[in-house]
């Protein structure tokens, strides 16, 4: 049930971002096969979720006017799977307002950290008693981003990125993230891979620093920027931003089109932020930090 004089809170949906991300084979049900270190960022949606007298659904932010109100948006979508499992009278009405603040299909992980924000707030409003690899198998049904999105820590994920190995020491990375405006089919980027069967990811460093996470990079892939880049030459465009602005490392993140730049510091980032949304004045921008393991 409810716990006692349980109020609104509100939880963060954080970006996630590819660091770096290999296609190394493919399933027989059609899943690719991944090998990618993820991060996650202090920079995100928000979900506010209370009591009510019944279900609510309501989108404000930058980017509402591209999400779906109807029982496809998977926020709604993983309402009524923890509600299956809990059962109707363990799970009373609730309103859930979303603050979207992070493009949509923009490979980031926003529909998928929308979802885990609302498994993990509607189970502590519910008081459910259900463990954290529980709502990892509810959420996959939801998606194969939600494991990963559950966690929102620094990690590696395998097989269809549901196989996860948190990083017990990762430090904090300042990060600039740059949308040129344009949404990526995931599927479309997926289809046009010129090969599946790429090699996994390098060893990480045993010291992990700037210098040395910046170094690894140089080392690996995005194996899906390619295809991604032939069917939006927006990210390129991106990209070159970045790249103008000083970043220490550019990459696209997940299948597009957002990018991401590495910088040494906060303070940089945030100088760099101003200038590509000085250059670039239709462009989502936003300088952030990825959450440190713990």
């Amino acid at each position: 049930m409810p716990e006692p004089g349980a109020k609104s809170r509100t939880w963060l949906a954080p970006a996630k971002i590819n660091l770096a991300l290999h296609v190394t084979g493919r399933r027989a049900d059609g899943y690719h096969l991944l090998d990618s270190l993820a991060v996650f960022t202090r920079f995100g949606d928000r979900l506010q979720i209370e009591p009510a007298e019944r279900d609510e659904f309501a989108v404000s932010g930058p980017f509402a006017a591209d999400v779906a109100l109807d029982g496809g948006n998977l926020v709604i979508k993983a309402r009524e799977a923890l509600r299956r499992e809990a059962g109707a009278h363990q799970a009373p009405p609730v309103a859930i307002r979303l603050e979207k603040n992070l493009p949509i299909a923009s490979g980031v992980g926003g529909g998928s950290s929308d979802a885990a924000a609302a498994l993990n707030g509607l189970s502590h409003l519910w008081g459910l008693d259900i463990e954290e690899a529980g709502l990892a198998r509810i959420g996959l049904t939801l998606g194969a981003d939600l494991p990963m999105c559950l966690k929102a820590k620094p990690l590696i994920a395998r097989g269809a990125g549901d196989e996860l190995s948190p990083l017990a020491e990762f430090p904090a990375l300042a990060l600039v993230l740059v949308n040129p405006g344009v949404a990526v089919s995931t599927p479309e980027v997926f289809k046009a891979l010129a090969r599946r069967d790429n090699e996994v990811l390098p060893p990480l460093p045993s010291r992990l620093d700037f210098h040395t996470i910046r170094n690894w990079l140089e080392a690996t892939r995005n194996d899906l920027e390619p295809a991604a880049a032939t069917i939006q030459p927006a990210i390129g465009e991106a990209l070159k931003a970045l790249n103008k602005a000083d970043a220490a490392f550019a990459r696209m993140s997940g299948s597009g089109a957002t990018c991401f730049g590495l910088y040494e510091t906060g303070n940089v980032a945030k100088r760099a932020a101003i200038e590509i949304r000085g250059r670039h004045p239709g462009w989502f921008v936003a300088a952030t930090r990825s959450m440190e393991a713990d």
